[in-house]
């Protein structure tokens, strides 16, 4: 199918019929975003000749991009990928030290003043990735090449992680003198058990491959090539919009609640977000195609 699209405008028909017109995103970028299959969207890194490395637009753009992805009903799982050879090659320096320089060496400003805008520069770039764990939706990050620093971050934020045998991570920012501001020590010991390696990778900024990130937990599954991980994703994400979206959505943010909360909180989580989706068809089309041997369809959500 492969359409390359932008903004989801949605439209009624008729009381059970939803419509939905593709237009071309306007103004990107950074990124580009093909709808792979009735209900699966790519979402592409695609400025190779910087090896995807991130500036304030490249961040705005990925918040654009998710936030319109999260409310299409269309969508149902979505595929994280990057052009060239390259997954991410973390930030882009000269843009991020000419950003910093701007506030930090504005003599108009005084430290408290400085202080704000600098706090409203580092929620951009958080919020931008947190639009990946916030959206409905299943993310597979594709991964190739390089995934260093933002990238990392970037991709601690996707729901499933498949790399290639050629990927190489880094938590990299105290190389640059900073400590990482933009997810990756706030989720990576939430999504591995390894507290003593989590802190080395992240105290010298080592390499790490993808054989020792499979064996570590931070991958799901390792392949021998780039077009071999991308296609696994898409194959995955074809097989999950397959599925209830109720059942799907539901599934990840009672994941996510159960996260960041007690067990008792996230059984009430459940058994509150359960007392109305169990109303849903889903639950009876499901039943009623078990018992039939055939393929359950369901309605957008």
């Amino acid at each position: 199918m492969n359409k390359k699209i932008s903004v989801l405008q949605q439209f009624s028909n008729s009381r059970n019929t939803r419509k939905f017109a593709l237009s071309t995103f306007s103004g990107l970028n950074f990124i580009e975003v093909i709808q792979h299959s009735e209900h699966v969207f790519n979402v592409k890194l695609n400025r190779p000749e910087i090896r995807n490395a991130f500036t304030l637009s490249f961040w705005r753009e990925v918040r654009s991009v998710f936030d319109h992805l999260a409310i299409n009903s269309k969508c149902r799982s979505i595929v994280l990928s990057a052009a060239g050879k390259s997954f991410c090659a973390g930030i882009n320096l000269k843009a991020g030290s000419d950003q910093l320089s701007a506030i930090v060496h504005n003599n108009t400003l005084d430290t408290g003043r400085k202080s704000l805008k600098l706090r409203e520069l580092i929620a951009t770039c958080q919020d931008s990735f947190t639009s990946l764990e916030k959206c409905p939706k299943p993310v597979i990050a594709a991964i190739h090449g390089h995934c260093i620093g933002a990238g990392i971050s970037l991709i601690a934020a996707a729901d499933i992680r498949y790399a290639s045998k050629d990927t190489v991570f880094s938590v990299k920012e105290v190389d640059i003198g900073l400590a990482a501001d933009v997810g990756i020590l706030n989720r990576i010991n939430k999504l591995v058990g390894n507290d003593s390696l989590t802190r080395e990778f992240a105290y010298t900024a080592r390499d790490f491959n993808s054989s020792e990130a499979l064996k570590y937990g931070f991958i799901s599954r390792q392949f021998d090539s780039t077009e071999e991980c991308l296609s696994a994703a898409l194959s995955l994400a074809d097989n999950i919009a397959m599925k209830s979206p109720i059942a799907v959505q539901g599934t990840k943010l009672a994941m996510n609640y159960s996260r960041d909360h007690t067990i008792d909180d996230s059984i009430q989580f459940i058994r509150t977000w359960n007392q109305s989706q169990l109303q849903s068809d889903d639950l009876f089309r499901a039943s009623a195609a078990a018992f039939s041997n055939e393929k359950p369809k369901f309605d957008d959500a």
